[in-house]
This record gives structure tokens, C-alpha cells and sequence, in this order.
């Protein structure tokens, strides 16, 4: 008992040395993350404790969202009494108490940009003072209204079948939620056919009808803003395309029927009206009787001779006299 009696005073007495001594650094920076909108000033409060001396030096880094200690990059340091800002930042970030040798460290950036969003390490060095707690680290959001997002939709949009309605905003800080609403006073589908995600922007519809068609509104919000888009939704029923393909190939037949029909009465009615083949006078038939012959005096061809062959009765020829006078 004694003996950590003994050890207990010697480190309370080794602390309240180190502390008279000055050889302890200690840096504060807020708990909690920060926020500025865009466009706008950010401080980034960042104090400290030591026995500031020639050696005395700070510098503030950055590190982009989702990288490593590591990978940070300077913004400034403070050393020799002198200020030297680099990197990408150096316009716009300086020192809010120049120099920074009575325990203020606090960066100050104008016109916040949205890369300004990430995690800044505020350093103490300040040899030979033992480092205790000689680093901070501030997380800063730069807030960014939702920009304009984008609406689509993919699926297959007919009756029966499914649909994905995506809506997404390629900028906004804090990152924005989403909510889909129908708009007009068509009947809105049953809940539990209607399923979205406020977080990924996506809206699905199954067991699509054709009470689904119509415009759908997305809204994205953050607490900078909001912005939306729309689209059209439209469902088709197969069956109804069929049973109008059906209709026009019977409509189609029936006008194929009724022009052959015309054309038909059309050709007869002109085959009554065209006249008649007759003979004129001075036409010459086969058949015409030599004049001077009776009409029931037959001719028959002798297949033999070539010629015509008289009839052996003489009853049968009647001979025509002239009945004109005789001049003596």
C-alpha cells in the first residue's frame, strides 16, 4: 500500500513539474462537425497550450472525404514568423490571428466551395515540448441546394408487368432524399404496389395497370433547397393492340371486297352500252345468192372439179327473162 502511495506522488509531482515547466502541447477544436453554406466565409476554430518558442510551428492540412490521414495535403504553415500558404486553397485560407503565437490557430476560408468539404488537421509543433495531444481534426460540410435531378424509368411499362422510376441530383450537400408523388386526380395505385427509396431516388411499380398511366414528380430536398423533375408514365395492354390489328386486317378485307365489286359492275355496265357490229350496203357476204338465181337454187361444191355443180333438174332453175322491148 506504501508502495502505490509512493508511485502516486511521484507521477502527480512528475505532471505538476512538466506542466510549470511549460513542456506539454495541447490543441482544441470543436467536437462536432461544422457546416457553411456555399459561397460563403467558414472559420475553423483551432486553439492551443505550449510555451511558444523560436522552434514554435503550425500547419493546417486537408484530406479529401473518404481518404486517409495520410493522404492530406498542407493549406499553410506558420513557422520562422512568417505565413506560407500552398496548395490548392492557399487564396482563399489565411490566419484569423496573424501570427498565431498567443494560442489562436483558427483558419478562416471565403467563398466555400463544394471540394471544401473534407477533414482539416490543425498541427502544433514546438520542440522540445513533450507532444501530448498536439493535433485536431475539424470535419467541415460546404451545404450545396440539390441541383436539378434527373428523372428516367426502365421495366417493362404494360399491363401486368413492372417499372423503375430513378430520380437522382448529381450535386447536393447534405445529400438529398427523395420523394416521388402522382400528380392529377387519376386514382392513385394501391400502397403496396408503390414502393421508393428516399435514399437511392427509386420508385417501384408492379402489377402495372392501366390506372398507373400518367405524370409522376420527383422532388429532391436537403436542407439548403429543393429541386424536382417529372416524367410520363404510360401502360399499355397487349390485348387491345391485337383485337385492333384483328379489326383493321376485317376492315381492310372488306374495302379489297367492295373495290373488286365495283370494278366488276363497272366492266358489265360498260360491255351493255358498247353498239352493236352491222353490214353496210356495198359489203359482200359468202353467203350472198348470185343475182338472177333463186334463193332455194343450191350450190353444192364438187370436192372433185373445183367447180360448182348444177342440179340435174331443170324445174328446180327459174330463168329470168328481160321484160325490156326488142328494137327490130
Amino acid at each position: 500500500m506504501a508502495r502505490l502511495s509512493g508511485l502516486f506522488l511521484c507521477g502527480a509531482l512528475l505532471s505538476f513539474a512538466c506542466q510549470d515547466l511549460g513542456i506539454a502541447v495541447e490543441v482544441k477544436v470543436p467536437a462536432e462537425p461544422l457546416s457553411t453554406p456555399v459561397g460563403k466565409n467558414a472559420e475553423l476554430p483551432c486553439s492551443y497550450s505550449t510555451s511558444v518558442g523560436d522552434s514554435f510551428a503550425l500547419e493546417w492540412s486537408f484530406v479529401p472525404p473518404g481518404k486517409p490521414l495520410s493522404a492530406s495535403h498542407p493549406i499553410l504553415y506558420f513557422t520562422n514568423g512568417r505565413v506560407y500558404p500552398t496548395g490548392s486553397q492557399a487564396k482563399r485560407a489565411s490566419l484569423l490571428q496573424n501570427p498565431p503565437t498567443r494560442g489562436v490557430a483558427t483558419l478562416k476560408l471565403i467563398d466555400a466551395h463544394p471540394s471544401d468539404t473534407g477533414t482539416y488537421l490543425c498541427q502544433v509543433n514546438n520542440p522540445p515540448d513533450f507532444y501530448t495531444n498536439g493535433l485536431g481534426l475539424i470535419n467541415l460540410t460546404v451545404l450545396v441546394p440539390p441541383s436539378s435531378p434527373l428523372c428516367s424509368k426502365s421495366g417493362q411499362t404494360s399491363v401486368g408487368g413492372s417499372a423503375a422510376l430513378k430520380c437522382s441530383s448529381s450535386q447536393g450537400a447534405p445529400r438529398p432524399v427523395y420523394n416521388w408523388v402522382r400528380l392529377g386526380s387519376s386514382p392513385t395505385p394501391s400502397p403496396g404496389s408503390m414502393v421508393q427509396d428516399e435514399v437511392s431516388g427509386q420508385l417501384i411499380l408492379t402489377n402495372l395497370s392501366l390506372t398507373y398511366s400518367g405524370t409522376y414528380r420527383c422532388v429532391a430536398t436537403n436542407q439548403m433547397g429543393s429541386a424536382s423533375c417529372e416524367l410520363t408514365l404510360s401502360v399499355t395492354d397487349p390485348s387491345k393492340g391485337r383485337v385492333a390489328g384483328a379489326l383493321i386486317g376485317v376492315l381492310l378485307g372488306v374495302l379489297l371486297l367492295s373495290v373488286a365489286a365495283f370494278c366488276l359492275i363497272r366492266f358489265q355496265k360498260d360491255r351493255r352500252k358498247r353498239p352493236k357490229e352491222t353490214y353496210g350496203g356495198s359489203d359482200i357476204r359468202e353467203d350472198a345468192i348470185a343475182p338472177g338465181i333463186s334463193e332455194h337454187t343450191s350450190m353444192r361444191p364438187d370436192s372433185s372439179k373445183g367447180l360448182l355443180e348444177k342440179p340435174s333438174s331443170a324445174s328446180s332453175v327459174t330463168t329470168t327473162k328481160s321484160k325490156l322491148p326488142m328494137v327490130v
